[in-house]
C-alpha cells in the first residue's frame, strides 16, 4: 500500500468581494482536486490547536501525526535540523529574517525574495561582525536563516521571549513589535546592530540601485529548543520522504527520520518545479510507502497579497502535482492520497489564521462522499471532522477514525 499526503501552504482563503464573493479555490481551475473530492471523502480538519499560534510548524507537525501540544519546542530547531546544526542542551535556536526596513516600518518580511547566495554572504558577514562563541548566524534558504545561542543561563529567560513573526506586522511598526521579556536586551542589541551593519554593505547598495528591496536588518523569531520526536517508521511502520523547497518542512522530516528529497527548481517561490516534486515523489514510492509533498508558493502570494499569483500557484499545484501524482496511480489499486492546506491565509488578511480547514482522501476503501468539488464552501457540508489534526495519519493509513 502507497499513501501520499499533499499539502498546498496557505491554500485555504476567505470570499473575496473582487470575486463575486467566491475564495481562490472556487475560482482557481482544479479538475484534479475535485476529482478526490467526488470520488473520495472530504472533511474538515483543525490543524491548530486551540491556544496555539497558527504557524505552518505547528500545522505540519498535526498533519503528519505528532500532537503539536506534545511535541512542539518552536520553529528554530526544526529550520536548525535541516541546516545539519544539532543543538546542545544548552543551545537554543532563532529563526532569523532577513528583511526590509524603513525607519520604523517594517515593508519587507523576505528582502524582495532575496537569492540565496547574496543573503549566504549577508549572513557570513553577520557572524564576522556579531558572531562569537555564544553566538552563531547560519544560511540557509533566501530570506530564512538561523540564529543559535548557547546560553544555559538564559535558555528559560529566552524561550520565554513573546516575538513576532515578521509576516504577521507588514507594513506595521517595527518598534511597536520588537521582542519582549525578561532577556529581550540581547536579541534587541543583536537587532539593532544588524540593521547598522547591513545598510552599508554592498550587496545591499547594489539592490537599491537596482530598485530592489534591501536586506537592511534581521528579524529574529520562533526561538526554540531541540525536540524529541518519535521516528514515523516507529509510529507508522514504514519509511517514508518528504519533498519541499523549505527549511521548516524538511526539518521536521530529518527529525523524524523521513528522507529528504531535494528537487532541482524547488524554490519556496512562484517559480519553483512543481512537476518535478511529482515526479520525485512517484518515483520515491518504488522504494518508500509514504510521501509528503509541500507546497509553500501558494502562501508565499497570501503574504503578499497578490490574488492573481495565489490563484495561479493553486492551479499549478493542482495540475503539475496533485494532477501528476493521480495520472500515475490511478492504474494502481493500493494506495491513497490525501490533499488539504496546512492552515488558511486569507488574502484580506495576509497571515495566517486558525480556521479549520479541509481535506480530500482518495484511494483505496475510501468510500466516496456526498461533495463534488475542493473548495470551502462545499467543505462545510461534510459531515466528518477532525478536532485533533494529528488522526489525520491514522485515517490515511487505516481509512477509518
Amino acid at each position: 500500500m502507497k499513501y501520499i499526503l499533499l499539502v498546498g501552504d496557505g491554500m485555504c482563503d476567505y470570499p473575496i468581494e473582487n470575486l463575486n464573493n467566491r475564495t481562490p479555490l472556487q475560482v482557481a481551475k482544479t479538475p484534479n482536486m475535485n476529482f478526490m473530492a467526488e470520488n473520495g471523502r472530504v472533511g474538515i480538519i483543525s490543524t491548530i490547536p486551540n491556544g496555539m499560534s497558527s504557524a505552518s510548524d505547528v500545522a505540519n507537525l498535526n498533519i503528519l501525526g505528532y500532537d503539536p501540544k506534545l511535541y512542539y519546542t518552536g520553529r528554530g530547531p526544526l529550520e536548525a535540523a535541516n541546516l545539519k546544526v544539532k543543538l546542545g542542551s544548552d543551545e537554543i535556536a532563532f529563526r532569523c529574517n532577513l528583511i526590509t526596513a524603513s525607519a520604523d516600518k517594517l515593508i519587507d518580511y523576505s528582502s524582495g525574495h532575496i537569492s540565496s547566495k547574496e543573503a549566504s554572504i549577508l549572513i557570513g558577514f553577520l557572524n564576522e561582525k556579531l558572531g562569537s562563541e555564544k553566538i552563531k548566524f547560519y544560511p540557509g534558504t533566501s530570506y530564512r536563516h538561523l540564529l543559535v545561542i548557547r546560553d544555559a543561563g538564559l535558555i528559560n529567560a529566552l524561550k520565554r521571549l513573546e516575538c513576532t513573526p515578521p509576516h504577521d506586522i507588514l507594513g506595521g511598526s517595527i518598534s511597536r513589535n520588537l521582542p519582549k521579556g525578561d532577556a529581550a536586551d540581547i536579541i534587541l542589541e543583536i537587532m539593532s546592530r544588524s540593521r547598522d551593519l547591513l545598510a552599508g554593505h554592498e550587496i545591499n547598495h547594489v539592490r537599491i540601485d537596482l530598485k530592489e528591496n534591501p536586506a537592511n536588518m534581521i528579524w529574529l523569531w520562533g526561538q526554540g529548543i531541540s525536540p524529541n520526536l518519535p521516528k514515523f517508521k516507529d509510529k507508522y511502520d514504514m519509511a517514508g520522504s518528504v519533498i519541499s523547497a523549505v527549511d521548516l518542512i524538511k526539518g521536521i522530516g530529518r527529525l523524524i527520520g523521513l528522507d529528504v528529497l531535494e528537487v532541482p527548481g524547488a524554490t519556496g517561490y512562484y517559480d519553483t518545479n512543481y512537476k518535478g516534486k511529482a515526479d520525485y515523489a512517484v518515483e520515491s514510492l518504488k522504494k518508500r510507502d509514504f510521501v509528503f509533498v509541500h507546497v509553500e508558493s501558494i502562501d508565499e502570494a497570501s503574504h503578499n497579497g497578490d490574488l492573481r499569483q495565489k490563484i495561479a500557484a493553486i492551479e499549478n499545484f493542482d495540475r503539475f502535482v496533485v494532477g501528476g501524482i493521480l495520472k500515475h496511480f490511478k492504474r494502481y489499486k493500493n494506495f491513497r492520497i490525501a490533499v488539504l492546506a496546512d492552515h488558511a491565509t486569507p488574502i484580506s488578511l495576509r497571515t495566517h489564521t486558525d480556521d479549520p480547514v479541509f481535506f480530500a482522501i482518495y484511494g483505496k476503501d475510501i468510500a466516496p462522499g456526498n461533495i463534488k468539488s475542493f473548495d470551502e464552501p462545499s467543505s462545510k457540508l461534510s459531515e466528518l471532522t477532525l478536532d485533533e489534526g494529528y488522526k489525520l495519519m491514522d485515517y490515511l493509513i487505516k481509512g477509518e477514525i
